[in-house]
């Protein structure tokens, strides 16, 4: 189910993005980790683009997590 925020397997392969990170928030990895290599991973620079990539996981675990709910009320009918 590719979304918005997903980035096509070429632009993934490109920026050497690991298997394990491929997920649908991959289309805001590529630009945190090109500002994380650029500012030799200080942790005070690429606040913005680590705050949107962590609520786009935050967002996809909550989706998830709701979507495993109803699974389970459905089982329990």
């Amino acid at each position: 189910m590719p979304s918005s925020l997903t980035a096509s397997q070429e632009e993934l392969k490109a920026a050497k993005v690991p298997l394990a990170w491929r997920d649908q928030c991959s289309a805001l990895l590529i630009p945190l980790n090109i500002c994380r290599r650029e500012n030799y991973y200080l942790p005070w620079t690429c606040e913005n683009e680590h705050h949107g990539y962590e609520k786009c996981q935050y967002d996809d675990m909550m989706r998830r997590m709701k979507k495993m709910s109803k699974l389970e009320l459905q089982q329990a009918e």
